[in-house]
C-alpha cells in the first residue's frame, strides 16, 4: 500500500493510505502530492489514480516554498494616481480596505483576518499573529484578497488615497525587505508578508515622525507604496549620511540605518520651523523620500480651516477685518 503525502502552501498532510489519499484528493484537489517513487512533487489533479504497490513509508523531500504572485502593472495618472494589476488565473493581489477603484467580474474579493500573505488554508495562530502586527500599525485587523477565478487575463486597480505618486518596488531586488511608513502601504501581489518594525532606540520611537512602529515588507513580490506630492529616490553609498524630515521619509531598504538627531540650539528648534529633531539616514541602500507627507497637508488645512464658520475672507477687499463683524452680520 502507498503512503500518501499532500502539500497545500507548505502546510503537510499525511502518510495517508490509498483511501484516504483518493478521499482527500476528492475534497481538496489544488495542492501537490508525493508519495514513494515520484521524482518531485506533482499537482493533485496530475496524478490519474492514487494507487501502487505497497512501498515504505519514507518521509518525502520538503515541498519548494511558493513564492509571491507574480503580476504585471501599470500606473496611471499624474497628480492622483492609481495602479492597475494584470492578474492571471489563479493569481491574487492583496490590499488595504477601501483602496480597490474598479475590478473586472472574473476577480473574485475575498476579506481575510491579518496580512493575506498565505492561502486560507494557514494555521489559525498564524492568521492571529498577522492580525495582531496590523493592529500595532494601526491598520484594520483584516485585509482584501483579490484573485482572478476566471479564463485569460483580468484587471483590477487601486487608487491612492490622497495627491501624490505610487511607487513600485519588487522586495527581490532589495534585498527581501523594505521598511516604510506604517500608513504608505497600498497593495502587493499575494505572498508579501505585512509585518511590523521597531525602532530599536527609544529616543527614535518618541520622535521619529512615525513613531516606535513602522511598517516591514518581507517576501519577493511586487509591492506597491504611495507617497505625498513628489518622490525622490536616492542611492546612499557605505557610510554616507543624509539628514531628512521625519515625516519625509517614504520607505528605505533594509541595510539602511535609521535614527534621529536634535536640530540644533533652542533658537533653530523653537523658531526654525522644521521642528526638533530630524531623520538621520545612513548607507548603504536606497531611500525613498516625499515631499508633501500627509501630516504636513492636513495641518495647513486646518489651520486655514474656518474657526468660527464662514470664510477666511479670500477675494474680499476687506478681508480679515470683515471677519471681525461676520458673526454680527450672519445672526
Amino acid at each position: 500500500m502507498s503512503q500518501w503525502y499532500f502539500s497545500y502552501d507548505g502546510d503537510q498532510i499525511g502518510p495517508l493510505d490509498d483511501a484516504r489519499a483518493r478521499a482527500q484528493a476528492a475534497s481538496r484537489p489544488e495542492g501537490h502530492v508525493w508519495r514513494e517513487g515520484f521524482a518531485e512533487w506533482l499537482p493533485i489533479r496530475q496524478v490519474g489514480e492514487l494507487s501502487g504497490a505497497a512501498a515504505p513509508a519514507v518521509a518525502p523531500p520538503p515541498p519548494t516554498v511558493r513564492g509571491a504572485d507574480e503580476i504585471d502593472f501599470r500606473i496611471m495618472g499624474h497628480e492622483m494616481q492609481y495602479v492597475e494589476v494584470e492578474l492571471d488565473p489563479g493569481e491574487s493581489a492583496v490590499a488595504e480596505a477601501g483602496a480597490m477603484m474598479y475590478k473586472a467580474p472574473s476577480i473574485q474579493m475575498e476579506s481575510v483576518f491579518g496580512d493575506g500573505s498565505s492561502s486560507g488554508d494557514g494555521s489559525f495562530m498564524g492568521k492571529l499573529m498577522g492580525a495582531g502586527k496590523r493592529l500595532l500599525t494601526g491598520e484594520s485587523l483584516f485585509t482584501t484578497v483579490f484573485t482572478h477565478t476566471g479564463q485569460g487575463k483580468a484587471h483590477v486597480a487601486f487608487a491612492a488615497p490622497y495627491p501624490g505618486n505610487i511607487i513600485p518596488v519588487s522586495l527581490a531586488n532589495v534585498g527581501g525587505l523594505l521598511v516604510c511608513q506604517k500608513d504608505s502601504f497600498l497593495c502587493a501581489a499575494r505572498g508579501v508578508s505585512i509585518g511590523i518594525q521597531f525602532q530599536r532606540k527609544i529616543l527614535t520611537g518618541l520622535f521619529g515622525g512615525e513613531g516606535f512602529i513602522m511598517q516591514k515588507l518581507e517576501g519577493d513580490g511586487l509591492v506597491f507604496v504611495h507617497a505625498g506630492g513628489t518622490v525622490v529616490e536616492r542611492e546612499l553609498g557605505p557610510g554616507e549620511v543624509l539628514h531628512v524630515d521625519t515625516g519625509c521619509v517614504v520607505a528605505y531598504e533594509g541595510q539602511v540605518a535609521f535614527d534621529i538627531q536634535q536640530v540644533g540650539g533652542i533658537k533653530s528648534a523653537l523658531f526654525g520651523g522644521e521642528g526638533i529633531f530630524f531623520a538621520v539616514l545612513r548607507g548603504p541602500g536606497r531611500v525613498w523620500l516625499q515631499s508633501l507627507p500627509f501630516s504636513r497637508l492636513a495641518g495647513r488645512m486646518l489651520a486655514n480651516a474656518p474657526q468660527h464658520g464662514g470664510g477666511k475672507g479670500e477675494g474680499s477687499v476687506i478681508g480679515g477685518l470683515g471677519d471681525l463683524f461676520g458673526d454680527r452680520f450672519n445672526s
